[in-house]
């Protein structure tokens, strides 16, 4: 996976993936993957999917012409609250975008490195064997 600074502040990481290289063959299915590997984790709690490019769609908002689908699946590793400062960074979203020859999956850097960790692996879980 790729880091980079998104806007001089947030740490994004992604992965693009060839069509051909991963099993799935649009974004919902690439999000019912990682439905079900937020679901097979002990703590982390499915939430929501947000189809990011209906919702622009329907604001007649500007979208890259690049972009075929995209969505976000939301969730939260949260199995304890410390502090008040976060709950500013939970819940967590892997954002899933579809282009003429791949998928694009990015997500902010995680507070937890050991859960940061495991999106990275579910990331790179899409990649055929």
């Amino acid at each position: 996976m790729k880091k980079t600074v998104f806007l001089e502040k947030y740490p994004v990481y992604t992965l693009e993936l060839d069509k051909n290289e991963v099993e799935q063959k649009n974004v919902s299915e690439i999000v019912a993957y990682f439905e079900n590997k937020i679901e097979q984790h002990p703590i982390a709690k499915f939430i929501a999917v947000f189809d990011h490019y209906a919702h622009t769609t329907n604001l007649n908002g500007e979208i890259n012409s690049e972009i075929k689908d995209a969505k976000n699946i939301v969730f939260c590793f949260g199995a304890a609250i410390p502090n008040t400062k976060i709950l500013a960074v939970r819940p967590r979203s892997i954002a899933v975008a579809e282009l003429e020859n791949s998928f694009v999956i990015e997500f902010m850097e995680a507070p937890i490195e050991q859960l940061h960790n495991v999106m990275e692996s579910w990331a790179q879980g899409l990649k055929k064997a």
